[in-house]
């Protein structure tokens, strides 16, 4: 701006100088001919040039005036220059955004983003408004919209401090002290574990359980004669119960094998030997039923050396005992053969600071609340301790043993029971021992922290994988319709949106009949977990949707019942009740209560329920058949009918049934008879052996000699699932 003031202020100067000595001429002349001149001509001229000191005033006020429109234009500018900065607004975005988000995102309409893109490679007739923009097209509607971008990331939470419990560091030899052995009893259904572990117990367990079958993990301490003491696992055989097995394999220190001598190595046999050397546990081999006539203990061992289970008797190290549970048959053998394996490993534990243990079972007792079976591997539990497991927490109310006698401590290698948890932990949960109620919580918010940082982060892996598969199908879909006239494309739009119509209540209700809701009650988690594990292996949802409402331990209740009625579901129990007021309620609302004690039985009739969701399925069955031996027509009015001359080879033709003719093995006509004719009498019934005429509903079908004619009924058969659990 000085500058410029600078040059118009010298361009003045020069401008008056020059109208100075213009003057300063003007007068010289006027002198020299003042006679020709007169006072007004002088006066006229003085008037015309102004004087030296008017200019001046002229100059300056023509420079401040012009210095005054100088410096508002540069403020304008300025000003105009402020408010373009300012007036660009920042927009939030992120790779894979919709037509309607960026909308949103600039606060702007959906119009104004397809303005955007006219008149580019983007095809607008295309797009919708729940189309996917590439990161090319966001920024150039940005950049047309005169805003800012600003890619969009994720927070990131700050890195929390680790706050779980954790086991302690290994004791000092010095301090262990031997233990007594936890022993697992594995092998297949109805070999006899149960029993056999009876005849140890001196009782009766495998009279009361359902079914003759175990169906929960038992643990139990046995005192035998020389003072020894053994705590054993009860495993179930059955196949339902892989779970238990494999858990049961983890926290023993000696697997017990159990092979009946009269069926051989058996599914779950071959599953426990598996269990037992991914554990990296020893076997102690109980060949059972030696009493009965059939039975061949050389047999079992044979079968065993496929799977490198090698007896003693065959050059291996694994102790073989044939006993009999029934008859108590070498029963003691089997126990000191448990003990000196025992006494080989050296099994040791320090009995003093926090415990530890594992979770053994989980259920809950009316009066009780949640109440835990465990081990305990380290330290002694006592009254009052805080325990942590899974995302639960207990201070120890009350403990007691197998026999529901309550004790005051429980030392290592002890199975107790546990009163006082907050929650339900998980069967195979380990057991920790905190110093406070404050910790305790602060290690389950903890784990519950962590788990559901795990969850986000899966969830995050899904949308990714979606939102790719969403890009490549809208990449798709602009290949398949760039070639295309924009009527053509137009069309195509209608009849998927015509298809993607949504349903009407009735075909609604129609479509429901194909997903079977159930909630599932269980007496022990581990039963629960077990029917769970059946229902990962169902593979017929093509046939009916099988949905887990809800899943839980202990009686059944009105919130299941109402849960059940929400989601018209089917309500299972295993091995729970239901009082006679909760079955009113149900009754009363249409809902299905199924009570089972035995887990094969619930599996089964799980299967029909699915089988009656679905349709029937039509079957045809033959009444009689005929064969053609001659064709010709007869004429009806102006009409000529073909007629077939046939022979009834096998039961009966009947008029009023469904017909179909049969070429070379092909069906090439179904339907009905217009005429049925013995000689020329109508009849309705032609049977073996007789010869008969027939016209066919449908004039066009032209008879062959040779051809086949069967009449058949249709009966609706109740369909089964194809869902096989696999027992």
């Amino acid at each position: 701006m000085n500058q410029k003031i600078l040059k118009l202020e010298n361009l003045l100067r020069f401008h008056t100088i020059c109208r100075q000595l213009h003057s300063l001429y003007q007068r010289r002349m006027l002198a020299q001919w003042r006679h020709v001149f007169s006072s007004a001509y002088l006066v006229w001229t003085a008037q015309l040039y102004p004087q030296p000191w008017q200019t001046h005033a002229l100059i300056r006020t023509a420079l401040s005036q012009h210095r005054l429109l100088v410096t508002k234009k540069e403020k304008k500018s300025q000003k105009s220059q402020l408010s373009s900065t300012k007036s660009k607004k920042e927009v939030e975005v992120w790779i894979g955004m919709t037509v309607e988000e960026l909308a949103r995102a600039m606060e702007k309409d959906i119009d104004c983003v397809y303005e955007s893109l006219l008149n580019t490679a983007v095809d607008i007739d295309s797009l919708e408004a729940h189309s996917h923009l590439d990161e090319v097209w966001i920024k150039e509607v940005i950049k047309k919209s005169g805003m800012k971008l600003k890619w969009s990331k994720l927070k990131q939470d700050k890195v929390r401090e680790n706050k779980d419990a954790v086991k302690r560091p290994q004791a000092d030899p010095a301090l262990l002290i031997p233990r007594s052995p936890v022993v697992t009893i594995m092998g297949h259904v109805d070999h006899g574990k149960t029993t056999l572990l009876d005849k140890l117990r001196k009782t009766q367990v495998a009279a009361m359980e359902a079914g003759g079958i175990t169906q929960h993990i038992g643990a139990f301490l046995v005192s035998l004669p020389s003072g020894e003491k053994i705590t054993f696992l009860d495993t179930p055989g059955h196949a339902a119960f892989s779970a238990m097995r494999a858990r049961g394999a983890q926290v023993t220190d000696i697997i017990i094998l159990v092979v009946a001598a009269d069926d051989g190595v058996m599914k779950q046999t071959v599953e426990s030997i598996q269990h037992a050397k991914d554990a990296q546990v020893p076997i102690v081999l109980a060949i059972n039923k030696c009493d009965k006539a059939e039975a061949d203990p050389e047999k079992v061992k044979k079968e065993l050396l496929a799977y490198d289970v090698v007896c003693e008797d065959y050059g291996g190290d694994i102790q073989a005992v044939h006993v009999s549970a029934l008859t108590g048959d070498n029963m003691m053998a089997l126990a000191e053969a448990t003990i000196a394996l025992a006494e080989m490993l050296e099994l040791k534990a320090d009995p003093t600071g926090p415990v530890e243990g594992t979770v053994i079972e989980s259920f809950t007792d009316k009066g009780r609340g949640p109440v835990t079976t465990a081990i305990i591997q380290r330290g002694t539990l006592r009254k009052g301790s805080i325990l942590v497991a899974g995302k639960s927490w207990a201070k120890v109310r009350l403990m007691f043993d197998e026999n529901d006698k309550v004790i005051n401590e429980a030392c290592p290698s002890m199975p107790v029971g546990i009163i006082g948890w907050r929650d339900f932990p998980s069967a195979g949960d380990e057991i920790l021992e905190v110093e406070s109620e404050p910790r305790a919580r602060e290690v389950v918010h903890w784990r519950k922290y962590e788990q559901e940082q795990e969850k986000n982060k899966e969830d995050l892996e899904l949308i990714e994988e979606k939102r790719k598969e969403h890009q490549e199908a809208h990449r798709k879909a602009r290949e398949k319709y760039g070639t295309l006239h924009w009527k053509a494309r137009s069309f195509i739009k209608y009849k998927i949106k015509k298809q993607q119509q949504p349903l009407k209540p009735k075909e609604k209700a129609g479509g429901d009949s194909n997903v079977l809701p159930i909630i599932i009650k269980g007496d022990v988690d581990g039963s629960v977990e077990a029917i769970l594990n059946i229902m990962d292996t169902y593979d017929a949802s093509h046939e009916c949707e099988l949905e887990l409402v809800h899943s839980g331990v202990g009686d059944i209740s009105e919130n299941d019942v109402n849960l059940a009625e929400t989601f018209h579901g089917v309500i299972y129990g295993f091995n729970v009740n239901a009082g006679n007021v909760i079955q009113q309620s149900a009754a009363k609302k249409g809902v299905k209560i199924k009570l089972h004690k035995i887990i094969y039985r619930l599996i089964e009739d799980l299967q029909e329920e699915l089988s009656s969701r679905l349709p029937c399925i039509v079957e045809e069955h033959t009444i009689g058949e005929a064969s053609i031996l001659a064709t010709f027509s007869i004429t009806e009015g102006k009409k000529k009918v073909p007629v077939a001359g046939c022979r009834v080879q096998k039961g009966q033709l009947e008029k009023q049934k469904k017909f179909k003719l049969i070429r070379n093995g092909h069906v090439i006509w179904k339907g009905s008879l217009i005429s049925l004719k013995h000689h020329k009498d109508d009849i309705s019934v032609i049977k073996t052996g007789m010869d008969c005429g027939l016209s066919l509903d449908e004039e066009k079908i032209e008879f062959k000699v040779g051809d086949d004619i069967v009449c058949y009924e249709e009966k609706e058969v109740l369909a089964k699932t194809s869902w096989d659990p696999g027992f």
